[in-house]
């Protein structure tokens, strides 16, 4: 299937089917081409929906995945946000089509370099940086949404904590075959909301406040 069909397939099928509503979200996901932020070698399954390999032994998300966490998220387009797993940008990208700011954060030095990369030249409100995700980006705190697209046994506190009011975050949480996507709003000071979404199945969040490398 031709890359502009395959697209269209998604948009339709594994999207609008399955409950993706957000016309900001679709437009997103319509826009960005997939191909680019997968291995040469998979370029002819980037619409499938389903995860693929990428290097340091990490996954590009499914589309519907990455949909659903974006639309979770209830972006507007002033809002401010932080990305934890940069992976190949792909999400990132998505992201910065709706949002005024996104930072994004990648434990792997050469995932966030690739990442880097195939961003700057499109996209100059993405910022990337390799470190411990879990403990955020205090520089650049408060954000109005987080995303995390890696599981954690509980969510990060310093990721709460870096949260405006009335800020969402949307991450699994659970060990392997136990994990939920959630969303957490925070509705005050010390108050915050959690939902659950879905179950999901995610690599480990690895870090100071996740799992133990």
């Amino acid at each position: 299937m031709e890359t502009s069909s395959a697209r269209v397939y998604m948009l339709e099928h594994h999207l609008r089917a399955r409950g993706i509503h957000d016309p900001r979200v679709l437009e997103a996901m319509a826009t960005v081409p997939r191909e680019a932020f997968v291995p040469d070698a998979l370029t002819a399954h980037a619409y499938d929906d389903r995860p693929l390999p990428i290097e340091a032994g990490q996954t590009i998300s499914q589309p519907y995945i990455v949909a659903l966490m974006t639309e979770a998220l209830a972006l507007s387009p002033t809002d401010k946000v932080l990305e934890i797993g940069t992976g190949s940008g792909y999400a990132a990208a998505v992201l910065a089509e709706i949002a005024e700011r996104v930072f994004t954060i990648e434990r792997h030095a050469d995932l966030a370099e690739t990442a880097w990369k195939r961003l700057r030249t499109r996209y100059a409100n993405v910022e990337v940086r390799c470190g411990d995700g879990t403990l955020g980006w205090p520089a650049r705190a408060p954000f109005d949404a987080i995303v995390v697209t890696a599981a954690g046994p509980t969510v990060p506190q310093a990721l709460l904590e870096q949260l405006r009011i009335g800020g969402r975050l949307v991450m699994p949480v659970g060990a392997d075959g136990e994990q939920s996507l959630v969303r957490v709003t925070r509705t005050g000071e010390d108050l915050y909301r959690r939902e659950d979404i879905a179950p999901v199945t995610f690599v480990p969040l690895i870090g100071a406040q996740g799992w133990a490398a």
